[in-house]
Parts: C-alpha cells; sequence; structure tokens
C-alpha cells in the first residue's frame, strides 16, 4: 500500500481502490485540497468519508472495520422509554438542518478539542442539503418547537450514513435515532453508516462490519426513493408517545 494519496482539483474524479486504504492508520485513503459538495457524494458512494481538524489538509477514510445500525432493532430500551412519560417531545426531519450542524459542531465531547464540523463543512453539507442528499432529524419541545436533540447525515446509494448528533436534553439523541430507524424501516431501508465504531453507538445496537461486506452492503442496498427529496413532508411529525 502506498497512500494516502493525493487528489488533484477535479472534485469529479474517482478516488483511489479502497484496497488502497491505510488500514493501520483507520484507512486513510486520500487527501485533497477542497471539500466540494460532489467529492463528499462521489465519496459517501464510495465507502468513503471526510475527517479532519481544521487548518489540515481534507483526509478521506475508509476504515478497516465499520460500525452499521440495523434499522429493525428497537434502540430504546424498556427503562428508557418509560422515562419518556414526562417528555413531551415531538420529532421531526430537515426543518432546521443548519441548526442542527451548528449544535454537532458546538457540543462538548469528552476527550475531544474542537470539532471536524467546520465552517467550510457545514457550507458543503447545506448544499447536499438543497439538493436532497443530506438530512437532518430533529428533537422538538412540543410547548414552543424549540429544539432539545437531532442528528444529521447523508442518504446515499439507499443506506443511511450518519456523521453526528446531539443533545440538549439528557436521551434527546436516542430518541432522534430511534425516529431515524422507524422512518428508513417503514421505507424499506436496511442499514445505517454509523462510520467508526464506539461505545455509544455499540449500546444503539451497532455491530463491527468489515470493509468488504460493509461495500456490498452498500452497493445492495439500490436507490430507494429517500434519495434527492426533502424528509419533511414523508416524515412528517411523530409524538414521542410512539416510542414508549
Amino acid at each position: 500500500m502506498t497512500g494516502p494519496y493525493f487528489l488533484d482539483a477535479d472534485p469529479y474524479g474517482p478516488f483511489p481502490p479502497l484496497s488502497e486504504a491505510l488500514d493501520e492508520h483507520e484507512g486513510l485513503l486520500a487527501v485533497t485540497a477542497d471539500l466540494h459538495p460532489a467529492r463528499i457524494f462521489n465519496a459517501y458512494r464510495s465507502g468513503i468519508f471526510p475527517w479532519y481538524n481544521e487548518g489540515e489538509p481534507i483526509a478521506w477514510y475508509s476504515p478497516p472495520v465499520r460500525m452499521i445500525l440495523p434499522t429493525s432493532e428497537n434502540p430504546l430500551g424498556r427503562r428508557f422509554r418509560k422515562s419518556l412519560v414526562d417528555r413531551n417531545w415531538y420529532l421531526t426531519a430537515d426543518r432546521d438542518f443548519n441548526e442542527v450542524m451548528r449544535h454537532c459542531a458546538e457540543v462538548v465531547r469528552p476527550g475531544q478539542n474542537g470539532t471536524w464540523i467546520n465552517a467550510d463543512m457545514r457550507d458543503a453539507y447545506r448544499i447536499l442539503h438543497a439538493e436532497g442528499i443530506s438530512h437532518s432529524v430533529e428533537v422538538r419541545r412540543s410547548e414552543d418547537g424549540s429544539l432539545v436533540g437531532g442528528l444529521y447525515g447523508l442518504f446515499v446509494r439507499g443506506m443511511f450514513c450518519g456523521d453526528s448528533m446531539f443533545s440538549l436534553e439528557s436521551g434527546a439523541s436516542k430518541v432522534a435515532f430511534a425516529g431515524l430507524c422507524q422512518f428508513l424501516r417503514e421505507n424499506g431501508v436496511e442499514w445505517i453508516d454509523g462510520q467508526l465504531p464506539n461505545p455509544y453507538l455499540r449500546s444503539l445496537g451497532g455491530v463491527e462490519c468489515p470493509r468488504d461486506k460493509f461495500i456490498r452492503y452498500l452497493h445492495g442496498s439500490g436507490e430507494a426513493e429517500l434519495g434527492h427529496v426533502s424528509w419533511v413532508d414523508r416524515f412528517g411529525e411523530i409524538p414521542v408517545a410512539d416510542f414508549r
């Protein structure tokens, strides 16, 4: 293996074969100078995602082991569902994409200095959102509609590729994820890509998946009707009572 590869300025150009990824460096495959929306879309469709720190070259990864989450599983345990009795929340989708990204960028994460969700990434994902490729799920207070949690990601090849989530009130990100699972399941989508394995995703039902198997899932998932469209009306409003 000789990567990472430095890609030229053509955002529509192909990525190197995934076999060239540096598995000892979490699957580092390529480096670019830009974060063009077309390159992001092409990356996710190929099983690759960007991950870098502010001021560094933009690095693209395809990890040897991926975390995927089945939409068929209920991510909320019985005790957690009982705790929702006093939560007067409801869920929406694609109504506050920019705010969801902002909160995900600003949330403080243990052991993490700063965020990978910088201004350039937010600008690129906003463009993808306008094209019906990137989507958000929001959790709101019923009293005033204000956000208490949410998540966002990209929908490509019939699979939702999660990028980040946040909670302003305890458990809100879990509820957002449960709403996403329900919505995807009802629309025939089987898997959510969680990128790198971590304990939180594992607690939501995530399982580790070798890269070659993940690519087979990704390429075999087809093109569901949820791609290149807004989810606002399709998702509607889901009261949190549905999860109790």
